[in-house]
């Protein structure tokens, strides 16, 4: 990121909370998080950029209306979304990889990291699916546990309940609870 750069954090109502967005000056999608985690997302964004400026105002409507899409039930809208992340390389593998996970699919952490060659390294990609700063749009919150259960998700289980069922996934026992 160049000093000339700025992200600008906007809140976009949905059925599960006030998520907030952080863009760029090129319209890209950095983060995206929940209002109840707000100090999470400004750790992120310090991790991932260092200190920055973070202005107030609109996203870019190339996020914003396909969120709401999204919301509203056009379920492939979120592959419109520009995104960009700072992360490792083996972070950015695994995020790649998560983008690839079909609407309506999930996937044990196991099978993600055999899908990225690297069928050894369960944990490391559960850190780096858990160190995702783009949720929901880098479909973080479809990787589940091997037996099928909803593991941890940044912005809460429930949340991801709400996703999945959303997406119309079946995969995870736990979703009809």
């Amino acid at each position: 990121m160049s000093s000339s750069d700025r992200f600008i954090l906007d809140r976009l109502d949905t059925p599960i909370g006030t998520a907030l967005l952080v863009t760029d000056d090129d319209g890209n999608l950095r983060l995206l998080d929940w209002e109840d985690h707000e100090d999470r997302m400004r750790v992120l964004l310090r991790r991932g950029y260092g200190p920055v400026a973070l202005g107030r105002g609109p996203a870019p409507a190339a996020v914003r209306l396909p969120l709401e899409r999204y919301f509203a039930g056009e379920l492939s809208a979120l592959s419109e979304i520009p995104w960009r992340t700072q992360g490792t390389e083996f972070q950015q593998l695994v995020w790649r990889a998560l983008a690839d996970i079909a609407v309506g699919e999930t996937m044990s952490y196991g099978a993600l990291a055999a899908r990225i060659g690297k069928a050894s390294a369960v944990r490391a990609v559960g850190l780096a699916n858990g160190a995702n700063p783009v949720s929901v749009v880098v479909p973080c919150h479809r990787v589940i546990g091997s037996d099928g259960s909803l593991t941890g998700y940044g912005g809460g289980i429930e949340r991801k309940r709400w996703l999945l069922r959303h997406e119309g996934a079946t995969a995870a026992a736990e979703l009809a609870l």
